[in-house]
């Protein structure tokens, strides 16, 4: 990465982080850099207009001001181009259409030299992205329902074949074993079951708010999966 693309970076990390900050030492450890060009390239940032300030004591770190107007998200070419990846290995599965809007918002904020950098890059990428089952419509309920925390009914059917009509409340999207799955509680069997999408064949939502039910309720995610803020 170079410095550039790491400044650009290293603001979004800090806007990212919050209120928590992040330390010199967390931020090389990021962007695989010294203490100290985290230190100089914070510097950069301040020098620009940037209105991060480091908080001293123990825990501190790098923060930015919550108070100060940020300027709009720019992304480098890189980053459009991770974007791009992102959506084509992502076909047909939750929330693609709005990681296509990402996108699509990300194309508008750059000039028209970066966007053509950007499409030189991904003319360099392919991806297998074979699409997974099940309906666009099947989705962007199930999306709605897991968004807005309302009851969905479902219209499933199971490994044996057999077709069942229920009644759950959402807890997550899971991507684990290789499959997606819509983990919920299922009122018909009163406990948590994990549905494959690709053997929804409908998904309706109803008025209905639906139960809270934290994550953790699930039990531990399968080895192979973390929620996206463990990444």
């Amino acid at each position: 990465m170079n410095r550039t693309d790491r400044l650009y970076a290293l603001r979004e990390e800090l806007r990212r982080a919050g209120p928590a900050g992040r330390t010199a030492e967390r931020l090389a450890a990021t962007f695989e850099v010294s203490v100290r060009t985290v230190k100089r390239d914070i510097s950069a940032l301040q020098q620009a207009g940037f209105p991060a300030w480091a908080r001293p004591g123990p825990g501190g770190g790098y923060v930015v001001d919550a108070d100060a107007s940020l300027g709009p998200v720019n992304f480098t070419e890189s980053e459009v181009a991770g974007l791009a990846a992102a959506v084509a290995a992502h076909r047909g599965q939750p929330f693609e259409d709005h990681l296509r809007g990402v996108l699509n918002k990300a194309l508008v904020q750059m000039d028209a030299s970066s966007r053509a950098r950007a499409s030189s890059l991904t003319d360099r990428i392919w991806i297998d992205g074979s699409p997974v089952t099940g309906g666009g419509r099947v989705r962007r309920s199930l999306e709605r329902a897991l968004n807005e925390m309302r009851i969905v009914t479902l219209d499933y059917v199971d490994r044996n074949g057999v077709a069942t009509t229920r009644q759950v409340d959402p807890i997550l999207l899971a991507y684990a074993r290789g499959h997606w799955h819509f983990v919920a509680h299922c009122r018909r069997a009163d406990g948590i079951r994990w549905f494959r999408l690709d053997r929804i064949v409908g998904a309706r939502l109803t008025t209905e708010r639906a139960s809270f039910i934290p994550v953790d309720a699930v039990g531990p995610a399968p080895a192979s999966a973390a929620s996206l803020t463990d990444r």
